[in-house]
């Protein structure tokens, strides 16, 4: 049996592409420069793990507010 591969996940860009010089994460997605320019090369798992930090930043953002 063909081992079925696993749908990589859609860019979380949002398209407000605005870089905090404080947090050095872009204020429409919560990514890093790095995360950014890393995301259409990364793999499946290692866009799953950005997803994941993005919801922890995302809650962390929220808390502070």
């Amino acid at each position: 049996m063909a081992e079925r591969s696993e749908a990589a996940p859609v860019s979380p860009c949002l398209g407000i592409c605005l870089m905090d010089p404080r947090t050095r994460t872009c204020r429409g997605c919560l990514r890093t420069i790095e995360e950014i320019a890393g995301w259409y090369t990364a793999s499946t798992a290692e866009k799953r793990a950005i997803l994941e930090r993005l919801a922890s930043r995302r809650g962390a953002t929220e808390a502070q507010r």
